[in-house]
């Protein structure tokens, strides 16, 4: 029977789709300590793999009713992506992102001649040099709720989320090792902090992984704390041929879990959760529910929800945000926590088959 939550749905940022710069993905979340919400996307641009991609924010004041245009705060020679946001607290923010080489794409079958054209106009421009100069994982830093930016850090992880603050104000950052591209697809998940907002990086330890898998299945990890100074990580599980984790008995596209209990320095190996969904958001509620999104790419797809009242020891999943997507270019989900106790999640998904992805909203509670 479907678990369906009671929701109201909302856009944050959606563009004509005939502009051609009105493709936004893969966004997060963030809540100030004055309430206002932050939400970091990939956006304008033109499609799921594009040049184009640039890093962007939408600010809701009103607890997500209503929110600004999209406003670009970085946009590099090349192609920007998955972008998180985190509160440093008084007003300061830090947001996260990687960058593409698209070049590698231009000759890939699923490229239509026309989108390949305008691809040519842009990657003529791009040199070795320019490229490797632009390439890796970065984090940017402001001090006046998003009005001006520090300087660009290259930070030695990535995940689609960033980093979260734990609660001595320190920043932790679970995500893929990114020195080269290479690492993006076969390292290791590995925790660094950060003691002074996300300016330099301390390597802590790696996530062991499940007997029968291999690290380049392991990919955009996310993280939350408990009051008792745990930390779990949840984990998107993959292999494209379909025949590593079909061999380990763990669904493909679904989610893993781990956990440390000294601040990230050893964790955990790797256990699956059994069902299709990914990648993970981790929050926990001021309850103490943990609530973990994820998007749902088989029919109906959409958005789900799974819920634990022990810590992260049992789960109750798929209950349902909402199952309307056209097809599965949909997800990355992130919640936050509203004033009154009710939660808002933000994702991207298409209004209909046809059109581009826009930035979505969902505003809900836990199921009684």
């Amino acid at each position: 029977m479907a678990k369906n939550l009671v929701a109201e749905h909302g856009v944050i940022c959606r563009l004509p789709a005939e502009e051609k710069l009105s493709y936004f993905g893969w966004p997060t979340v963030a809540r100030t300590d004055d309430g206002t919400l932050v939400v970091a996307s990939s956006g304008l641009r033109s499609a799921h793999v594009c040049p184009w991609g640039k890093t962007v924010l939408n600010v809701s004041t009103d607890e997500g009713r209503t929110w600004c245009a999209p406003r670009v705060i970085h946009d590099s020679p090349i192609d920007d992506r998955d972008a998180g946001v985190v509160g440093l607290g008084g007003g300061r923010l830090l947001v996260s992102w990687f960058t593409s080489d698209t070049r590698k794409y231009i000759d890939a079958g699923w490229l239509p001649a026309e989108e390949r054209d305008s691809w040519r106009t842009v990657l003529t421009t791009w040199t070795d040099e320019m490229v490797n100069a632009h390439l890796g994982s970065w984090v940017m830093l402001s001090e006046d709720r998003g009005e001006s930016w520090g300087r660009l850090i290259r930070v030695p992880v990535s995940a689609p989320h960033g980093p979260i603050r734990l609660r001595n104000g320190e920043l932790l950052y679970l995500g893929k090792l990114y020195g080269t591209w290479d690492d993006m697809i076969r390292s290791v998940i590995v925790a660094f902090r950060s003691r002074d907002d996300g300016r330099s990086w301390e390597r802590l330890g790696e996530v062991p992984i499940h007997p029968g898998t291999d690290p380049a299945n392991y990919h955009e990890p996310h993280a939350v704390e408990l009051p008792s100074g745990r930390l779990i990580g949840a984990i998107r599980i993959q292999d494209h041929s379909g025949k590593t984790l079909a061999a380990a008995g763990i669904p493909s596209f679904s989610i893993m879990l781990t956990h440390s209990d000294d601040g990230g320095r050893t964790w955990a190996q790797a256990r699956p959760m059994g069902f299709h969904g990914s990648p993970p958001h981790l929050l926990r509620h001021s309850c103490g529910t943990l609530v973990l999104t994820y998007g749902y790419r088989q029919a109906p797809f959409g958005q789900r929800v799974a819920l634990s009242g022990d810590d992260g020891q049992t789960w109750d999943h798929d209950w349902i945000l909402r199952d309307d997507g056209p097809d599965s270019d949909l997800g990355y989900p992130s919640t936050v926590e509203l004033g009154d106790g009710s939660l808002c999640t933000v994702y991207y998904q298409k209004a209909a088959a046809g059109e581009k992805c826009s930035l979505l909203r969902s505003r809900w509670h836990l199921p009684r």
